[in-house]
C-alpha cells in the first residue's frame, strides 16, 4: 500500500500514532543508557570511596606501628590488622613490593591460580608512570566482571612503601532491578499514552478533515449548468478559510460565466432560428411575387377568360400564404415552452386518439395493457406521438411495404413509448444532430418537430432517445416517469 494512496485523514492518523510510538522508543533507550551509565559510574565512584577509606586505615596502621617502616617489614606491620581492614570494608585487600611481588593479602588460603603471585609489568609502568599513581584494570572472569585498582601506600615521608591492590566485584543487580521496574512503569505509562494518543488522533485528523471533505463534497457537485451553493464553514484554520474564500470567489466567477455562456447561447440560438425562418418565409414570397407580376403584365378586362385567370392567382397566392402561416405556426408551437398541466390520464387511450388523425394503414398501435395511468398534459402527448408518427412517415418509402409501429409499456414505473419505421434510417453524420431545432433532410418543413418532442419530454424529467440502421429503419424510444 503506497501512501500516495491513503487519504490525508488516515496519513494524519498514522503520522501520531509513529510520532508516539518512536517518542517511546527513544524515551526508553535514552533511559537505558542513562541507567548503564549510572551503574558505570556507581562502581567506579564505590571503589573509589573504599580505595580512599582502605588508605587511610593503612595510613594509621603504619603510623602507630613499632616496626621499621620499610618494604620488607610490610608484612609484619599488617600481620594482623589486614584482615580486619578487609573484613571492615567487604573487600579482599593484597599488598605487592614496588616489584610486584605479593607481600601479603587477605585471603591468604586463596589457590595460585585464583591469585597473582607477581604483577606484571603493564600494571607496574601504569601505576609508576601516572601522575596520579594510581591504575584500574577492568576484566571478565567466569561471567563476572572485576575492577582491581592498583596504587601505592606511602610511609611517613610519602615515599612509595607498597603496591595496594583491591579486586572489586561489580554488583548490578539492585540498578538492573531497578531499570527493569521503570521499564515497566514506562511501558504501562506509554501503553495508556498510545491508546489516549489513538483516540486524540482519530478525532483530530476527523476534525482536520471535516472541513475539507465538505469542500471536496461541494466541489464533486459543482455543476456549470446549474446553480452552485457557496461553502459555508465556520470555526477553520486560516488556511481552510482561505481555501473556502478561493471556492466561493470561484463560483461567483463561474456563476457570472454560466450566465454569459447560457445568455450567449441563446442569442445564437435565436439569431439560427431567425435566419431559419428568414429563409423559409423567403420560399413561398418568390412565386408571390412572380404571380402578381405575371397578373399586372397579362391583366386584360376585355379578356372572356378573366375570371378563370383572376382565380387561378387568387389559389396560388393563397395557397403561398398558407404555407408562411405554417411556418409561422410551427416556429410559434416550437418556442412555446410547454406548461406541466399534470393531467391524469390512460396514456394507452391518448395514444389511439393521437393515431386517428392519420389514415395511413401501415400505422399499427400495440399495447401490454389497455390501460396505464400517468400524470401528463393530454395536448403535449398528443403533440409528441403525432410528431414522432409524422417524422416516421416521411422517412419511410411509399413504394415498398412501408410499417410503422406504435408500442406502449411500462416499466418501473416509468411509461415507455416506441415509434419503429423501416425507412431509410439516419446516417451515422446525422445521428448527433437528430434533435437540433432547425435540423431536417426533407426538402420542406422547419425540422422543428423531433426538437419539440426533445423539449416537451424532458420538461416532464423524462428522456428521449432512437436508435437507427441505414436502409433498415429506425426505432424512437420516449421514456418518463408515471407521477
Amino acid at each position: 500500500m503506497k501512501l500516495k494512496s491513503l487519504s490525508l485523514r488516515t496519513r494524519i492518523f498514522i503520522a501520531m500514532i509513529l510520532l508516539v510510538l518512536l517518542a517511546s522508543i527513544i524515551i526508553a533507550i535514552v533511559s537505558i543508557l542513562q541507567y548503564n551509565e549510572e551503574t558505570k559510574d556507581y562502581n567506579e565512584q564505590r571503589l573509589q570511596r573504599k580505595e580512599r577509606a582502605i588508605q587511610r586505615h593503612l595510613n594509621n596502621v603504619i603510623k602507630e606501628t613499632s616496626y621499621p617502616v620499610i618494604t620488607e617489614k610490610v608484612p609484619l606491620i599488617f600481620k594482623d590488622e589486614l584482615n580486619k581492614i578487609a573484613d571492615i570494608h567487604s573487600l579482599q585487600i593484597n599488598l605487592y613490593d614496588l616489584e610486584g611481588t605479593l607481600l601479603k593479602s587477605s585471603k591468604a588460603l586463596l589457590s595460585q591460580d585464583t591469585l597473582q603471585s607477581c604483577l606484571n609489568a603493564e600494571i607496574l609502568n601504569a601505576v609508576s608512570n601516572r601522575a596520579d599513581h594510581r591504575f584500574v584494570d577492568k576484566h571478565k572472569e567466569n561471567g563476572e566482571t572485576y575492577r582491581s585498582s592498583y596504587t601505592y601506600i606511602t610511609d611517613k615521608k610519602f615515599k612509595p612503601l607498597a603496591i595496594l591492590n583491591l579486586p572489586y566485584l561489580e554488583r548490578d543487580d539492585f540498578l538492573a532491578k531497578e531499570l527493569d521496574e521503570f521499564l515497566a512503569r514506562l511501558g504501562l505509562a506509554y501503553l495508556f499514552v498510545l491508546i489516549a494518543a489513538i483516540i486524540i488522533a482519530f478525532l483530530l485528523s476527523k476534525y482536520i478533515t471535516k472541513s475539507l471533505k465538505a469542500i471536496s463534497d461541494k466541489i464533486n457537485e459543482t455543476r456549470l449548468e446549474k446553480r452552485n451553493e457557496k461553502i459555508v464553514i465556520d470555526d477553520t484554520s486560516e488556511e481552510i478559510s482561505t481555501l473556502v474564500s478561493s471556492y466561493n470567489s470561484m463560483i461567483d466567477e463561474l456563476e457570472e460565466s454560466a450566465v454569459k455562456l447560457a445568455t450567449s447561447e441563446r442569442e445564437q440560438a435565436w439569431r439560427e432560428m431567425a435566419k431559419q425562418v428568414a429563409h423559409e418565409i423567403k420560399n413561398p414570397l418568390t412565386p408571390m411575387r412572380l404571380t402578381v407580376q405575371n397578373f399586372q403584365r397579362k391583366f386584360d378586362p376585355q379578356d372572356p377568360d378573366i375570371v378563370t385567370k383572376v382565380d387561378e392567382y387568387s389559389k396560388t397566392l393563397i395557397q403561398q400564404i398558407d404555407t408562411m402561416s405554417s411556418i409561422a405556426s410551427a416556429f410559434s408551437t416550437f418556442a412555446k415552452m410547454p406548461a406541466q398541466q399534470n393531467e391524469t390520464l390512460n396514456v394507452v387511450k391518448i395514444v389511439k386518439l393521437a393515431l386517428d388523425i392519420f389514415n395511413e394503414d401501415y400505422i399499427i398501435f400495440t399495447s401490454n395493457t389497455e390501460e396505464i395511468i400517468a400524470k401528463f398534459d393530454r395536448t403535449q402527448l398528443i403533440r409528441v406521438v403525432t410528431n414522432l408518427v409524422k417524422n416516421a412517415t416521411q422517412a419511410i418509402s411509399k413504394d415498398e411495404a412501408p410499417q410503422i409501429i406504435v408500442h406502449v409499456s411500462e416499466l418501473n414505473n416509468n411509461v415507455i413509448i416506441t415509434v419503429a419505421d423501416n425507412g431509410s434510417g439516419v446516417s451515422e453524420e446525422n445521428k448527433g444532430k437528430v434533435f437540433e431545432p432547425k435540423f431536417t433532410t426533407k426538402s420542406s418543413g422547419m425540422g422543428l418537430g423531433l426538437a419539440m418532442v426533445k423539449n416537451i419530454v424532458e420538461t416532464y424529467n423524462g428522456t428521449v432517445s432512437f436508435e437507427s440502421e441505414k436502409d433498415k429503419g429506425t426505432v424512437f424510444k420516449v421514456t418518463f416517469p408515471k407521477a
